[in-house]
């Protein structure tokens, strides 16, 4: 046979199973420390979630409460003028407009001196009044005086009576002569009291239509010098569909905004209900009359509102708004039940305030998970 030292059969044999007994001890220990690493990472991982689970439980749930919510009706209106707000004022009598006080946008008070016309005409009036009265003064102590000499030389039987009666008659005609000319002396009076044209309310001039120089004429009717806008003179006027329209009555109370000042909301008072409907689009609607409260300095005649009408009070279940989940068109709670989370469908209502009414699905005693961790919906997503 070859040049090599022989092997003995029964060494190799011997040094094979000593080989093989030690890959086998090598890899019942990897495997015995793999189940412990596995056992000890899996008794962790139930640890953890025991602990997440109690916590969830104690930090994130809530029971739904009762609140009391308004019951509202949403609508729009406009801002308008009220009814007689707008004032023309004019002038009583005639003449030339000798001074004009006021331009487009002033603001006057009541009682201010509009515009004044010429008085001079007006005086002599009350002049020429005045001496007739003085004159028929006169005449009144004449026929007093001739009535006392007549019904003496009555007495005496010189003067007869028809002649006494003429006496009379007389001092009777003198004095209708004299009151007839103090009445015409207070009218020449009054006259020249609306030579000065006074403001009869405050407010804020909207227009003029007569400037200094013209001559006025009041023989027919009273021309207009300016117009005055009252103030707080605006009202909301809010249309109000028929199937809400029973639930509005005067004292309600209103907040509205306009484009103008949208994070402004502004109050109101409903006032009365117009009886005659108005038709819009082929819908029924009620014109409601608001008062406005506050802030009406800012407004304009015309504005576009906003409006929301308090109508009553109601008792609600609510949860805050970080419960409600969304799921397409559906709104649905997470419930917590024996230490598992329980998905839960709900009807909700109205918002306010950070939360949300439930109208379906919850009662009092149940646990809503406010803000589960790692969940994937958006939260406080609106309906």
């Amino acid at each position: 046979m070859g040049a090599g030292k022989a092997i003995p059969l029964v060494g190799a044999v011997r040094g094979r199973g000593t080989s093989a007994r030690k890959s086998v001890r090598l890899a019942l220990s990897v495997i015995t420390s793999l189940v412990l690493v596995g056992g000890s990472v899996a008794a962790y991982w139930v640890r953890k979630r025991a602990r997440e689970g109690n916590n969830l439980t104690a930090a994130f749930t809530i029971s739904p409460e009762m609140r009391v919510l308004d019951s509202t009706v949403t609508t729009s209106g406009t801002v308008r003028l009220r009814t007689g707000a707008q004032v023309r004022v004019g002038s009583q009598v005639s003449g030339i407009v000798r001074k004009l006080n006021v331009t487009v946008g002033s603001h006057i008070q009541k009682g201010d001196i509009i515009a004044e016309i010429d008085p001079r005409p007006l005086e002599a009036r009350v002049e020429q009044a005045r001496t007739q009265a003085a004159m028929d003064e006169v005449g009144v102590g004449k026929a007093q005086r001739d009535l006392h000499r007549g019904q003496q030389l009555f007495v005496e039987g010189v003067l007869p009576a028809q002649q006494k009666e003429d006496l009379e008659w007389q001092l009777k005609s003198a004095q209708a002569r004299l009151e007839k000319s103090k009445s015409d002396l207070a009218a020449a009076e009054i006259d020249l009291s609306y030579a000065v044209i006074r403001a009869p309310i405050s407010g804020t001039v909207a227009s003029v239509s007569t400037q200094e120089g013209e001559t006025v004429a009041a023989s027919f009717a009273a021309p207009t010098f300016v117009t005055i806008i009252e103030d707080n003179a605006l009202e909301l006027v809010a249309m109000v569909d028929e199937t809400d329209i029973a639930n509005v009555r005067p004292g309600d109370i209103v907040k509205f905004t306009v484009e103008a000042y949208p994070s402004r909301e502004m109050p109101a008072t409903v006032k009365r209900i117009d009886p005659v409907a108005t038709i819009i689009s082929g819908v029924v609607n009620y014109p409601v009359m608001a008062s406005i409260q506050k802030d009406g300095w800012l407004l304009k005649p015309d504005m576009t509102a906003n409006i929301t009408i308090k109508t009553a009070e109601r008792k609600v279940l609510v949860v805050p708004n970080g419960a409600i989940q969304r799921d397409g068109e559906e709104r649905h709670v997470f419930l917590i039940r024996d230490g598992k989370q329980e998905k839960r469908a709900v009807t909700i209502g109205t918002r306010e305030a950070g939360f949300t009414e439930i109208k379906k699905g919850l009662s009092a005693t149940d646990q809503v998970v406010v803000d589960r961790p790692g969940n994937p919906e958006k939260k406080g997503e609106k309906p």
